[in-house]
């Protein structure tokens, strides 16, 4: 049954088409029937409609779908200028860091890596290599902001942990162009040597692999070769992204002097008995309260070049996918 409402509605749509005429193609125009299919809401009961689309559910009419395209398109545009603009400011970052030094940054606490109370990754300061890095700096991350506010991608964990997983936003390998995390930052004067980052997000597993490649000193193999820390992921709404650690994985260039690569596997330990340890830490520092941090990170940006998400301890990466992004590739080496 169809409400009166309705019928009356209809029928004034039906009224407006025009008569065919002889040598004339016949046309119709029945903007509230359009609306009709564009509605999101069955409860005929209620419907009233109009040239401007439904008024019951706010559907767009086509005058408005039209416009959104129009945005959608400046949207685009806008999007693009600022990726141009972050590497420009990522490219002058790093010439920056040639001429003015860079961080020193080694593993764990005292190196700089890790924080003393909560063991998690350190946020490095810029302006201590010198007032341009830090300036810099700041307008890398301005820029990375400004491009939250176009972001394309309305749910960035789509598919995660799905069969479906190779048709996720997320999936795919991406290499590190920027960041404010000490435990991913890397440079030639430090002990641990200088390194390039990767994150490979395999989608249909819910896995994420960041890989750490160190680089060659004055043409001899390091003997840490490779840095593997594999982590289980999972969809905690749409754009915010839980991470379980699971494992490490060291690859080692030498064996006992030997030139011969081996792997060792470093388990992590599992949330339930990551809660024991912090139980047991608290009853030897006398009941001091000591939280356990929880592992996430939030997409800010997403698209098929480039990511950029935020972690739980407010630290911003920068990652772009070099087979789809040829203006960054200079970057990612």
């Amino acid at each position: 049954r169809v409400s009166a409402d309705l019928r009356r509605a209809l029928r004034a749509d039906l009224g407006r088409v025009r008569p065919p005429t002889r040598g004339r193609r016949k046309t119709k125009t029945l903007p509230s029937l359009v609306a009709l299919v564009l509605c999101r809401n069955w409860r005929t009961d209620a419907f009233t409609v109009s040239r401007l689309g439904c008024q019951h559910c706010q559907a767009p009419s086509m005058t408005k779908l039209a416009a959104s395209g129009t945005t959608s398109g400046t949207s685009a545009k806008r999007s693009d200028e600022l990726k141009a603009e972050l590497l420009t400011q990522i490219s002058s970052l790093r010439q920056i860091k040639e001429r003015d030094g860079d961080f020193s940054v080694d593993f764990g606490v005292r190196g700089g890596e890790l924080d003393k109370d909560k063991r998690t990754p350190q946020k490095v300061d810029f302006y201590s290599i010198s007032e341009d890095a830090g300036k810099t700096a700041d307008q890398v991350i301005e820029v990375a902001e400004a491009l939250h506010d176009v972001n394309p991608t309305s749910n960035a964990t789509l598919y995660l942990g799905t069969e479906d997983g190779d048709k996720s936003p997320l999936n795919g390998q991406w290499k590190l162009l920027f960041t404010t995390a000490a435990d991913a930052t890397f440079s030639s004067n430090s002990t641990r040597g200088y390194a390039t980052a990767q994150n490979v997000v395999d989608a249909r597993r819910g896995r994420i692999t960041n890989i750490i490649d160190f680089a060659a000193v004055n043409g001899t193999e390091p003997l840490l070769r490779q840095l593997n820390v594999v982590i289980r992921a999972k969809a905690d709404g749409a754009n915010r992204v839980e991470l379980i650690f699971k494992y490490a994985k060291i690859v080692f260039s030498r064996f006992f002097g030997f030139k011969r690569r081996w792997s060792l596997y470093i388990p992590v330990p599992a949330p339930f008995i990551t809660r024991v340890i912090v139980f047991v830490s608290r009853i030897l520092r006398f009941g001091k309260k000591k939280s356990i941090p929880r592992a996430f990170f939030d997409v800010l940006y997403l698209d098929d070049q480039l990511r950029i998400h935020k972690t739980g301890e407010d630290n911003i990466f920068i990652q772009a996918k070099e087979s789809s992004w040829p203006e960054a590739r200079p970057l990612l080496t």
